[in-house]
């Protein structure tokens, strides 16, 4: 029998619930052999709040979709298996084509878990967001120009730096700060 990664949609937000609902579907109807493992690929994501405050949290990398990983008899999901995944709670089917379940690639799976952190390869880059943005009008809070006011020309999240458009002697100048040295303003 060969264990293939299936991916399964279910309603955003309900990733976490439809994993606990299968798992206790899959015990309830022996179904434990068919069914090895099920997986929500996430991702650690770091935002910087206002004033460089730094939050770091588990984000879904595909929010609406869960994998499944199913040990298939021949090259198919058998009918039991396939009825008790897609009436759980929360599913509204698998992906594939024409209403069959289409297994992932060893590759595609590789990549989605490579993004996750999980296959044991070089630690993957984590991501980072910040709610400042371009065209923002920000205040400097500290060093040489604190109490300017500027706007925001360009974000670099993941250094935790921005580059502000300030007016000094009367001509616009870029500043390069970090995002704990600024404050959004308006």
């Amino acid at each position: 029998m060969a264990k293939r990664w299936y991916v399964i949609h279910t309603y955003s937000g309900y990733e976490n619930k439809v994993k606990k609902d299968l798992e206790h579907r899959i015990e309830t109807y022996g179904l434990d052999k068919q069914v090895v493992d099920i997986k929500i690929p996430t991702e650690e994501v770091t935002e910087i709040k206002e004033g460089g405050k730094r939050e770091t949290k588990d984000a879904k990398v595909f929010p609406g979709y869960v994998l499944v990983r199913i040990d298939c008899r021949g090259r198919e999901v058998d009918d039991n298996t396939w009825a008790v995944v897609r009436n759980t709670e929360g599913v509204t089917g698998f992906v594939g084509v024409g209403g069959k379940p289409a297994p992932l690639s060893r590759d595609e799976f590789n990549k989605i878990m490579h993004r996750t952190g999980e296959r044991g390869e070089e630690a993957v880059a984590k991501r980072t967001s910040t709610s400042v943005e371009v065209g923002m009008s920000v205040k400097v809070l500290s060093g040489p120009l604190a109490d300017f006011d500027g706007q925001v020309s360009e974000v670099n999240a993941e250094a935790g730096k921005v580059k502000v458009m300030l007016t000094i002697f009367g001509r616009e100048t870029p500043v390069e700060l970090t995002l704990d040295q600024i404050t959004v303003i308006g």
